[in-house]
């Protein structure tokens, strides 16, 4: 008899074959992270059950199965040799084969030469990643699978981490997105997700074979593979087996199972991980812990009819609603925590009914709202107020200490941290890109082993020898608990580690400080994580100084909020009558917007008397229905400028532009110097998210930044157009602007066409220039060009090129000109109607729509103006920075961070590009420049997607600092 044995990362497979091949026993089990017990239970059911004592030959394999093998002198097969092997005989006419499974994910291309393609880093697009996003929508997948049969449309999630994805997902649950059609879109993430990050530039096509349990499954996510490639794939019978299958039949020696099981027994005996020192000495150190933290209380009252007026906080988070309801003295009276199942407002509604009916004549001051769901609490229930979630938690900070410099607080997936200098906020933190740091990642590692959160946290108090698991993102960190539990750890030991690492996540990986003292010595935590005694007491070790934890920790939003709305002094409150409650409806409907370029998916909200609350938006022409430009937005100036570039007939045919990267700035450039040579000039036209997905079966790194990655789709699009060449070269050197020691083009805008040409086949029967030209060189350009144009077109001549670099430089002079003299005239008209200006710094192509993400737009929606750095770096001449200043795009952001440093009506917010190698140097240097004159610093992250909650969080605490409303003092925020 031949076993195969295959770990994965969730599940272990085992069959048995016969002399004749055949399967006589399969089982697909979890095992719950517990590898080597089950591994041991399994082999043991195989001696005594299947073989009744006889010897078989036995081999393992499996993401999870090396060590083992290796301890108990079993034969390991490679995993992605195994499911060769099984395909071989299974399914020989297969060409490529799609395997998902628990945290992994392969491509094999079977036909024109074997490769491999696995997921290295990450585990999103896997089965651990589908099972998240359907806790997340309150769903088994297979009950999201049935939602999605039904979905009607789909919207763009991120997939490359469920971190991402959540940021994604949670709005449109919060704003009353269908289910069915979240379900749908999380299953084509899952499908762009294989194709970007591993298929990495090789066609996918043929006969396509689907292995794996998410595959097997759930048939919505095989269809969505199917539309996506164009193919009709097969999930085959013992599609789950296929690994187990080639192991079992690659198996050749001789075992004696019950020797094995007695090997694996001793494996998981021994214990040779590196650990950290004792959350907790003894019982008589937690105790003094949990007594000093009691101290830290708001006192409680009853909440009788008589009592009032009163002050109502509403907190609607990512994942739960919060309120408080307080009096006059700050007395607590009412708090309620809930999970938002999807969404706030009828749980909302029903609080606010059982409030009132329990106390007839309540008399409510004010009602306050934060958090995610704030403008929608706000729109549905007549609340009073509405305040950014950081003032929020500032302001019940305050109330438990005076002198906080520091605040730190940690929910299900969400961290915000700030730290308070002069009694004002200084900077904000937020977890823009990983939720490592967050409840969440104790919640799924909890899950994974088979405990509640509070039963798993209370096993790591007393744990003797902490794992040590270091800073590393969840997907690291399951590898991580994986090799633990091999090497002999605890429950106990594992459950200190992770809330040791969930506090050095937070510390170093998302506040990226250097060491606890830059922090603050004053510190107030907050959030439902730190209920979790470990990790509170995680957290004093690693800070070095006892801090304040608040016995409402869950509920400092909401309390903040009540604060906040009672400092306002209102006396009768706008909110909702009983009746009125009673009454009232919510109706939701999706529609497409169209009002501009965006064609921004919508989710629109109607209340009773007809109130509407849309979202989904990225500006507010939905909401005002203005169709006009912003006068008072450079970008979309930039945008209008570009689009003037429209082809002219040429005697020498049509030159095709890839309008991304460099191009957004050098096409004024390249457009007067071809047409000058009687050229007809093309673009790609605008990006898109369906542009983005033309191309990504091209992309060959999925780490590289989403501007270079749409660049892809750029030149799928222009193969398709009547064009005679595509140009697109690689330029070293950008134009020299004097401001920085050297003025390079980053490495991605300067050599990415030799990517291009490199993957993008559609290229292969078009000419495609990309020589290495120079322009920064103006007397050696004509030459070098006239050469290199006479590889691919005949008859163009020395002086003709001579005219044509004229007419070049003069419009790409004229163009920058004009964005100059229209940025002077923007700064002029918002001082004289007394607008906030906002210097939007960026690269030129943060100027395309679908990188920015409309955050240009949700700026101005703050009544501010937008331009550009460009536009006022010309005003400031070179000065010496702490590092080499040798990128022309980043030496513009230091000037313009430079300049707007004494201009009292100006702040900077950088857009920085998720994959830029040099972002954190530049963000340092521009930080560093800005705050040595007082100035805040805002950076906003972004990717594929944007995180526009997290955005919409720093652009308002950023404007409630620099623009207090009337009646508010400036420390409040």
């Amino acid at each position: 008899m031949k076993i195969g044995l295959d770990i994965g990362s969730t599940t272990i497979k085992c069959v048995v074959l016969d002399d004749a091949l055949n399967i006589t026993y399969k089982t697909y089990e979890r095992h719950f992270s517990h590898i080597v017990e089950k591994a041991a239970e399994l082999v043991q059911r195989m001696h005594t059950e299947v073989l009744h004592g006889a010897p078989a030959q036995l081999s393992i394999s499996g993401s999870a199965g090396m060590g083992l093998a290796d301890a108990c002198g079993v034969p390991f097969v490679q995993e992605v040799f195994a499911t060769r092997v099984a395909a071989k005989r299974y399914a020989p006419d297969a060409d490529v084969v799609i395997e998902l499974g628990g945290e992994d994910a392969k491509i094999l291309f079977l036909t024109g030469g074997t490769e491999v393609r696995m997921n290295g880093s990450c585990a999103g697009g896997t089965g651990a990643f589908i099972d998240q996003m359907a806790t997340l929508l309150k769903m088994t997948p297979d009950e999201m699978n049935e939602a999605a049969r039904h979905a009607e449309k789909t919207y763009t999630i991120a997939s490359r981490c469920g971190v991402f994805a959540k940021s994604d997902i949670q709005p449109l649950i919060n704003q009353g997105a269908k289910a069915g059609d979240v379900a749908a879109s999380i299953f084509y993430a899952v499908v762009n997700q294989t194709i970007a990050g591993l298929a990495q530039g090789r066609k996918i096509g043929g006969n396509v074979l689907y292995l794996g349990g998410p595959l097997t499954f759930l048939p919505q996510l095989k269809k969505s593979f199917d539309k996506t490639l164009g193919v009709t794939g097969t999930c085959p019978e013992n599609s789950l087996y296929f690994v187990a299958l080639g192991a079992a039949l690659y198996s050749d020696k001789e075992l004696d199972l019950a020797g094995v099981v007695e090997k694996l027994h001793a494996y998981s005996a021994t214990a040779t991980y590196a650990f950290n020192p004792p959350l907790f000495r003894d019982e008589a150190e937690y105790e003094a812990f949990r007594a000093r933290h009691a101290k830290a209380s708001v006192p409680r009252r009853p909440f009788a009819d008589s009592t009032g007026p009163v002050h109502i906080g509403i907190d609607a988070g990512s994942t739960t609603v919060k309120a408080a309801v307080i009096d006059g003295d700050d007395n607590l009276l009412f708090t309620s925590y809930q999970p938002n199942s999807g969404n706030p407002i009828p749980i909302i509604r029903q609080m606010l009914i059982d409030i009132y009916k329990a106390r007839p004549g309540l008399r409510v001051a004010g009602v306050t709202a934060t958090g995610y769901g704030e403008d929608i609490v706000k729109s549905a229930f007549g609340v009073d107020f509405g305040v950014v979630e950081t003032v929020a938690h500032f302001t019940a900070a305050r109330h438990f200490m005076p002198d906080v410099d520091f605040v730190i607080d940690i929910g299900g997936q969400d961290m915000k941290c700030f730290k308070i200098e002069d009694g004002a906020i200084s900077n904000i933190f937020l977890n823009e890109a990983c939720s490592s740091g967050c409840g969440s990642f104790l919640q799924t590692f909890a899950g994974a082993l088979g405990y509640g959160v509070p039963e798993f946290a209370k096993l790591a108090l007393f744990a003797d020898k902490p794992v040590d698991l270091g800073s590393r993102c969840t997907v690291f960190m399951n590898s991580s608990v994986k090799q633990a539990q091999k090497d002999g750890a605890s429950i106990e030991n594992i459950s200190a580690g992770l809330a040791i690492s969930v506090v050095k996540n937070a510390l170093y990986k998302v506040i990226r400080a250097s060491g606890p003292e830059e922090l603050g010595r004053k510190i107030v935590v907050q959030g439902g994580t730190f209920y979790n005694e470990a990790v509170l007491r995680a957290f004093e070790m690693e800070m070095g100084v006892e801090v304040i934890r608040p016995d409402i920790a869950g509920l400092m939003g909401a309390f903040g909020a009540a604060l906040y709305g009672k400092a306002k002094g209102k006396s009768q409150s706008s909110l909702l009558t009983l009746e009125e409650l009673e009454g009232f409806t919510q109706k939701v409907r999706s529609v497409n917007c169209g009002l501009c370029g965006n064609n921004c998916q919508l989710t629109v909200n109607i209340f009773p008397g007809g109130k509407k609350y849309i979202s989904g938006n990225r500006c507010d022409r939905p909401v005002s229905h203005r169709g006009a430009e912003n006068p008072l937005n450079l970008y979309e100036y930039k945008q209008r400028l570009l689009a003037e570039y429209k082809p002219q007939p040429g005697i020498r045919g049509t030159i095709g532009i890839p309008l991304g990267l460099g191009m957004y700035e050098l096409l004024p450039f390249w457009y007067a110097f071809f047409t000058k040579l009687g050229f007809s000039v093309v673009t790609s036209g605008p990006s898109s998210r369906e542009l983005y997905l033309e191309g990504q079966s091209t992309i060959p790194s999925d780490t590289v930044c989403y501007p270079a990655k749409l660049l892809h789709g750029h030149i799928h699009r222009l193969s398709r157009m009547a064009v005679n060449a595509v140009f697109y070269p690689c330029l070293t050197y950008n134009v020299d602007e004097g401001l920085g020691d050297n003025h390079y083009n980053c490495p991605v805008v300067a050599y990415y066409p030799e990517v291009i040409a490199a993957n993008c086949h559609e290229l292969e029967n078009i000419r495609f220039i990309y020589d290495y030209i120079g322009i920064h060189r103006r007397r050696d350009f004509p030459r070098k060009m006239t050469a290199i144009l006479a590889k691919y077109f005949a008859g163009i001549s020395l002086g003709e090129v001579k005219g044509a670099a004229d007419a070049a430089y003069a419009e790409y002079a004229e163009h920058m000109s004009r964005v100059r003299v229209r940025g002077g005239e923007i700064i002029a008209q918002a001082r004289a109607e007394g607008r906030q200006i906002i210097v939007l710094a960026g690269r030129p192509y943060h100027a395309d729509e679908e990188i920015n993400h409309g955050i240009d737009k949700l700026i101005c929606s703050y009544g501010a103006a937008v331009i550009t750095e460009d536009s006022i770096s010309h005003l400031v001449e070179k000065f010496p920075t702490s590092i080499l200043n040798q990128w022309t795009y980043h030496s513009r952001l230091y000037a313009a961070a430079k300049y707007i440093a004494d201009q009292p009506d100006m702040n900077l917010v950088q857009l920085v590009s998720f994959g830029c190698g040099v972002d954190a140097i530049t963000t340092d240097e521009t930080r560093e420049i800005l705050q040595r004159e007082g100035k805040l610093y805002t950076q906003i992250k972004i990717d594929e997607i944007a995180n526009l909650g997290a955005v919409n969080i720093r652009l308002r605490s950023l404007f409630a600092a620099i623009e207090p409303a009337s009646g508010e003092t400036p420390d409040a925020e």
